[in-house]
């Protein structure tokens, strides 16, 4: 096991506690001279969104809001100085996403906010943070994004 992170992966949906996750993952991929892959989940209809919606999380229909919020989103890590960036749109809940970009890539390391995890449906239903938490093989850093 190497003891640097070489590809960091890291959601966003556009909010802006999600872009505070970016930005801290963008400044650990900048300090590792790592890559920094930035995901974002989609729902592909409305029946899609309704089945797995969550309290604590943006519903993104289609993947042309994904690209602008992935968009959004480089632009705040090349701020703090990530160079070497991909973007990812995938399909399906922001777990399910989530999990399937970390997997196929490999990553070191997972970085996701807060949002949620405190929340009595967090609590009851899970979470994003708790879930990806408990299903990731890398190492997961939980920001703090929302109080």
């Amino acid at each position: 096991m190497s003891d640097s992170y070489k590809k960091i992966v890291v959601g966003t949906d556009g909010s802006k506690s999600s872009l505070h996750a970016v930005e801290r993952a963008a400044e650990i991929a900048a300090a590792f001279k790592a890559t920094l892959i930035i995901g974002c989940a989609f729902y592909e209809t409305k029946e899609e969104a309704s089945k797995t919606l969550r309290q604590d999380s943006v519903t993104i229909l289609g993947d042309d809001p994904a690209q602008e919020n992935l968009e959004k989103a480089e632009k705040v890590a090349q701020g703090v100085g990530a160079t070497s960036i991909e973007k990812v749109v995938r399909p399906g809940t922001p777990v399910e996403a989530l999990m399937s970009i970390v997997n196929e890539n490999q990553a070191d390391l997972l970085v996701v906010g807060n949002r949620g995890i405190n929340s009595l449906t967090g609590r009851l239903l899970g979470s994003v943070p708790a879930d990806v938490a408990r299903q990731s093989d890398c190492d997961v850093m939980i920001v703090h994004t929302v109080d």
